[in-house]
């Protein structure tokens, strides 16, 4: 009986992940006119970011770098084709598809894990460089969970 429950805890656990990083990866760019990966996206991030914390040229560039890295994760993240139709899919006979949805999963394991150590050390690049004014203020910026551009 306990193998049984934690089988179908850990179904449900897969299948919650699945569902809720496909559907975090492929929503509409929120809060963005266009595309949030289109390069002019990026452009005007790293402009409002470099604003808000009086970026020189050369923390201007790091920052651009982790946008590109971070953007790079996604798309690595996001896969080939439609997420929403994937997750559909593994839904779509009368059982779930325990094995396709074991497959997604170790698809984007995969992915978070090789593109995980160059986010890491572009991030660390950037946020070391700061000054520790500008620091202060990521850290606040985290500290109230909110997009640099959020009203309200």
């Amino acid at each position: 009986m306990k193998h049984r429950i934690k089988k179908i805890l850990l179904g449900l656990f897969g299948g919650a992940l699945i569902v809720g990083s496909l559907g975090a990866c492929s929503h509409g760019g929120h809060g963005w006119r266009g595309d949030a990966g289109s390069p002019e996206a990026r452009a005007r991030m790293v402009e409002k970011v470099s604003s808000r914390l009086d970026l020189d040229a050369a923390q201007k560039q790091k920052l651009a770098v982790l946008a590109d890295k971070l953007q790079a994760q996604r798309t690595a993240l996001r896969g080939t084709g439609e997420p929403r139709e994937a997750v559909r899919g593994l839904f779509a006979g009368a059982r779930l598809d325990q094995a396709g949805a074991k497959k997604l999963i170790e698809e984007k394991t995969t992915a978070i894990q090789s593109g995980s150590p160059e986010v890491i050390a572009a991030a660390a690049d950037f946020f070391d460089n700061l000054k520790p004014e500008q620091q202060q203020k990521v850290r606040d910026f985290m500290e109230r969970g909110r997009r640099w551009g959020y009203r309200g």
